[in-house]
């Protein structure tokens, strides 16, 4: 097993993402779910501006995982071993793979068209112009250094060694190509949009599909919450005045902590939703941790605008409330404890699910579709 793609690119796709509230689903275009919201959902102070300025940016810059990997795997690995390079990712936007773990866009391209800007190509592809943004993430990234997984004993569930410290490393080479004086850089760093993750999911699932005890796991919150915190220090040192620093997703719901750790005590999920109670608290704590770092740098950078974007209580709507978003066809398995319907086969439906050309044979032959890194939960 190895930390692999997580597919959920769009809000469209989140919705398959969860456990469902009825054991019947049909076939029914979905209404097209605008990603941007993401980022006014919640935030630190600064985040009440954001939602009424109209502010426009040069550039975005956007860090991460496979939530937001634009093709950086693909440019750095070998694209005919991997998945991402192959249709039907890609296919119901672009027309073909780009490396995105996604049918289409992703939320970072959903905020620079919301801004007008360019979508951000990834910041290893060749003979490319970066000055209205560029895209760090690569799928598998964590918080944490590499050596720290090495000095666990777990690092053969880390594929790449793009830590936030490295993608931050990889702005700094890139700088002397975007503006030639400090001063010129910090002015237009300041006229930027920093998206600073998600980071951490790959930081738990490394350690729970290892087999590291879940008290050990829970040990690694302030160290994963703080890196990110001092990820988002050191860009507002290179003069970074705007930054989004989304939390991780509801982990308890994912189908595949559902069926890795299929338990018979009705206790230990949620009688409402279905999701395992433990692993949401601890995405729940990172969350908490994590705003609590925020806050801190907002109070010691008061002239900067850390804004938390909250991807928990985002994708849990999907989850509480499925039919406001629309309803799919997808193959299905029925959980017996928690009594709800989950996706088994989620890894392999990434599908056509951002247009209404999106049809059932489309969807039921995308079931064939090999993933790669099954065993990381793919968002």
């Amino acid at each position: 097993m190895r930390l692999g793609c997580r597919l959920l690119p769009t809000p469209a796709v989140a919705m398959a993402a969860f456990p469902a509230r009825s054991r019947r689903t049909r076939g029914v275009a979905l209404l097209p779910v605008v990603a941007v919201a993401l980022l006014f959902l919640a935030a630190a102070p600064g985040c009440a501006a954001a939602r009424r300025s109209k502010k426009s940016y040069k550039a975005i810059f956007s860090f991460g995982d496979s939530l937001s990997d634009a093709g950086n795997l693909i440019v750095n690995g070998t694209p005919q071993a991997l998945t991402t390079a192959r249709a039907p990712y890609g296919m119901t936007f672009f027309g073909k793979p780009t490396g995105r773990c996604s049918n289409g866009r992703l939320v970072v391209d959903f905020l620079a068209e919301h801004f007008g800007l360019p979508l951000p190509p990834p910041s290893q592809a060749h003979n490319t112009d970066f000055k209205k943004g560029a895209n760090f993430a690569i799928t598998g990234a964590t918080a944490l250094e590499y050596s720290f997984f090495k000095a666990h004993g777990i690092d053969q569930r880390i594929w790449n060694t793009g830590s936030i410290n490295t993608q931050i490393g990889w702005l700094q080479n890139m700088k002397p190509s975007l503006c030639k004086s400090e001063k010129e850089c910090r002015d237009y760093f300041s006229k930027s949009l920093f998206v600073v993750g998600e980071f951490g999911g790959n930081d738990y699932n490394a350690p729970l599909f290892s087999g590291v005890p879940f008290s050990d796991v829970k040990t690694y919150v302030p160290l994963v919450a703080k890196a990110i915190a001092n990820g988002v220090e050191k860009l507002i040192e290179l003069g970074a005045t705007d930054l989004l620093v989304p939390g991780v997703l509801p982990i308890g719901c994912f189908p595949l902590y559902l069926t890795l750790y299929n338990t018979s005590k009705k206790s230990d999920y949620n009688a409402r939703t279905g999701c395992l109670r433990r692993y949401n608290r601890l995405a729940y704590h990172h969350n908490r941790e994590l705003k609590q770092q925020l806050d801190e740098l907002q109070k010691k950078y008061p002239k900067t605008k850390i804004m938390y974007g909250d991807y928990f209580k985002a994708a849990m709507q999907f989850v509480v409330n499925p039919g406001k978003f629309g309803k799919l066809f997808f193959p299905r398995a029925y959980h017996k404890t928690s009594q709800k319907l989950v996706s088994a086969q989620l890894c392999k439906l990434a599908v056509a699910l951002e247009d209404k050309a999106a049809t059932t044979s489309t969807l039921r032959k995308s079931a064939t579709t090999e993933c790669p890194g099954l065993m990381e939960y793919e968002r």
